[in-house]
């Protein structure tokens, strides 16, 4: 299903229906971001401010965005701070929302539809201050060599979102191309269970400054 349509219509059930990769990547983002600074952040995909909340009590300011109209009004109904700004904004298109420079980046479930994982880190270099960190949770690939996609139910059948598996390499190298170098590397299991595929795939990357 076209990514857009499918998050338009599962902003109605999205905080409430059971979904394990969302909780599960929103208590990862929580513990990997928790002993790292950061006054300014983008995020990429707020959806319905499942961590925009957590965000909004570390940071100065948040630039929270998503292309869905229907997830940020759900978003902007239940966060009222005049530190968050909710936009519209395609993260395959060109970057032009903003004329600022963020400490923090952040993609929560969010990579997995973008087909062209390099063009993302060429624009977050471009709006990124020195040693900047770029922040990805993501379903784990693993979990995608066995068909698992973003996926809901409505009355008329399961819905699949469409996906794109991407290689953990493909994330490192994508990021070292554009200068980003790799901080943190993790990996979440339901319930903790390391015997079981993991569910999400956490890296932090950190913008390097190249002194000439």
């Amino acid at each position: 299903m076209n990514v857009k349509d499918a998050y338009q219509e599962w902003s109605n059930q999205y905080d409430t229906n059971e979904n394990k990769t969302r909780d599960l990547e929103a208590i990862a983002l929580k513990s990997i971001l928790s002993s790292i600074d950061f006054n300014t952040v983008l995020e990429f995909g707020c959806g319905t401010g499942k961590n925009t909340v957590w965000l909004e009590g570390k940071a100065k300011e948040i630039t929270a965005a998503d292309f869905s109209e229907a997830m940020i009004a759900k978003a902007a109904d239940k966060i009222k701070s005049p530190h968050v700004k909710f936009i519209i904004a395609d993260i395959n298109k060109p970057w032009n929302f903003t004329n600022e420079k963020f400490d923090l980046i952040t993609y929560s479930l969010v990579l997995e539809h973008i087909q062209d994982v390099e063009a993302v880190f060429q624009k977050a270099q471009l709006i990124t201050k020195d040693k900047a960190f770029i922040y990805i949770g993501e379903l784990h690939p693993f979990k995608q060599y066995t068909g698992s996609k973003a996926r809901y139910n409505t009355d008329s059948g399961e819905q699949v979102v469409t996906c794109y598996t991407h290689h953990i390499s493909e994330f490192i190298q994508a990021a070292d191309k554009h200068g980003f170098e790799l901080r943190v590397l993790d990996e979440w299991f339901d319930n903790h269970d390391k015997t079981q595929i993991p569910r999400i795939l956490t890296l932090l990357f950190q913008k390097i400054t190249i002194n000439n």
